[in-house]
């Protein structure tokens, strides 16, 4: 393979990624071109979920997401506890922490010194709303109407 389709395929998988992180509402997201400090992957991506359930939902997601744009399955450590999970995608490297796990191991020390300007928000086509036509209104009155009530039938009792 080519160096650019190289790229392409890092780029590629580097946006399956993301959107499938910000499909379930993953926290800071940071990307990192790690190819200069390490020949094993290109692209170092961390997130934060707010919980053990949320953080797992990220890896799952990231897993899915992965297989559906064409590339191998992901190897995934760390799911059992879900404070930190990583998902070994080959040339993408996804930390998924918690905050307090992420602070205390502040990988971003680590791998940040090339961040990757990579557009957060999903790359999927967002509906266009058409305008609608305002329709004229003619207000109408509301006329009181009042019903009659028909006089009540006396009831003759007859003695006998």
């Amino acid at each position: 393979m080519n160096d650019t389709a190289a790229k392409k395929d890092v780029q590629k998988l580097q946006r399956a990624v993301v959107d499938s992180l910000e499909d379930v509402k993953a926290q800071d997201l940071v990307v990192f071109d790690t190819e200069h400090i390490s020949s094993l992957f290109e692209r170092v991506i961390i997130a934060s979920g707010t919980s053990n359930r949320q953080t797992k939902a990220l890896a799952a997601s990231v897993r899915d997401k992965v297989r559906e744009a064409g590339f191998a399955k992901p190897r995934i450590e760390g799911e059992d506890n879900g404070e930190w999970i990583i998902v070994d995608c080959g040339a993408v490297v996804v930390h998924i922490m918690q905050p307090t796990i992420r602070q205390y191991y502040n990988l971003e020390e680590i791998w940040g010194e090339k961040p990757v300007r990579a557009k957060l928000g999903s790359a999927k086509p967002v509906p266009v709303k058409k305008p609608v036509a305002k329709v004229a209104v003619k207000k109408v009155s509301a006329k009181k109407t009042t019903v009659k009530k028909a006089p009540a039938k006396k009831t003759v009792s007859r003695k006998k």
